[in-house]
């Protein structure tokens, strides 16, 4: 049984926050289950609807995601700012947020963190010792993409450190980002989940409570394994058509009208037949996700053949330089100009999630 948790929010805690903007209230699918232990908490702040306190909120990782959603924030609160290379910033500063200098600057002038890096690299180089000191009464919370064990830890670090821990990876790529029409996954106590609600709602057009640590990822790895491979052969089905010498744009129309279509796929689509490849969702952020599916579902003795071929294409396109386009542009490994010398189903595993660049 699901009930919708709206009203006002019961305790205080402090929030450190990652997310995006949306204007019409959202709504967080709890399962009803037995109530927690109360949590140690500070009493001076309150985070619910009409707190008198102003509300800071941190956003580290401004990448394809992280950008639109920050922006998203920054517009309903007060937001400060983090990323690794400093070039993402004249547009916040512009949106009114406020940069900090290290990791550390951002937590301890923050109340809620969110983060959206690329990996489990790029977060392990900010969790040292001064950036976990600084959680103490914060709450942390995560829409990156990273495995489950990683959440998990990640989720132990901020409870030792006196802080709080959601996990929230979300679904959607650049345009609903920046709509805030992305949809979060949340995971954790459910008591914090229900206070966060409305703090991710610039960012969300629904967020759904999915049960303990690592069921928000679980749920994403499902959610991704039909989009991802559903991609892959909307590129796959375009490079035949192209090599079948098709009026493409009368080929598009088609599709565009066909059973399949929904907004995703004629967004898809229209930057294949304009062969616009800039990234939505990069190839190297869904090859990294690629390899979590992957792992996941053979730690489960699961089969998974489409998202491990899926990956072996993201692969081969980094190979040739694409990983900075967007994922459609796959179609670019199956074209008739591809190198045909490489086997797919001959080729071995990728490198293991959190393996990847950050």
């Amino acid at each position: 049984m699901y009930m919708s948790l709206t009203g006002p929010l019961c305790h205080s805690v402090p929030f450190i926050l990652v997310t995006s903007q949306v204007e019409a209230p959202k709504r967080l699918h709890i399962q009803q289950q037995p109530t927690p232990a109360p949590l140690k908490r500070p009493t001076n702040l309150s985070y619910g609807h009409g707190s008198s306190v102003a509300m800071k909120i941190g956003f580290m990782g401004l990448g394809v995601m992280g950008m639109p959603m920050a922006l998203n924030l920054a517009r309903k609160y007060s937001l400060t700012v983090w990323n690794r290379t400093p070039s993402k910033y004249p547009l916040l500063r512009q949106a009114g947020a406020n940069v900090a200098d290290t990791p550390q600057q951002l937590v301890q002038h923050t109340d809620v963190i969110f983060t959206m890096l690329f990996n489990e690299t790029a977060f392990k180089s900010v969790l040292d010792s001064e950036f976990k000191q600084a959680l103490r009464g914060k709450t942390l919370i995560n829409t990156s993409s990273v495995s489950v064990d990683f959440s998990k830890y990640l989720a132990d670090q901020v409870h030792q450190a006196g802080g709080h821990f959601i996990e929230m990876p979300v679904s959607g790529s650049k345009v609903p980002a920046e709509q805030g029409q992305l949809i979060g996954m949340i995971a954790g106590d459910p008591s914090v989940a229900e206070r966060i609600t409305h703090l991710v709602e610039p960012i969300t057009k629904d967020a759904v409570y999915c049960g303990e640590i690592g069921m928000g990822l679980k749920t994403k790895y499902a959610v991704n394994l039909y989009l991802i491979t559903m991609t892959a052969g909307l590129a796959e089905s375009m490079a035949l058509a192209r090599a079948q010498g098709l009026d493409i744009e009368a080929f598009g129309r088609v599709l565009d009208a066909g059973p399949m279509a929904s907004a995703y796929s004629k967004i898809k689509i229209a930057k294949m037949i304009s062969q616009d490849w800039s990234a939505q969702a990069a190839i190297k952020d869904c090859y990294n996700i690629t390899q979590l599916i992957d792992s996941a579902s053979n730690a489960l003795g699961a089969q998974s053949p489409l998202i491990h071929l899926t990956g072996l294409l993201y692969k081969q396109a980094i190979d040739q330089g694409l990983g900075e386009h967007d994922m459609i542009a796959v179609e670019k490994v199956l074209g008739l100009n591809s190198n045909k010398e490489v086997n797919l189903l001959q080729a071995g595993p990728g490198p293991s999630p959190g393996s990847a660049r950050s």
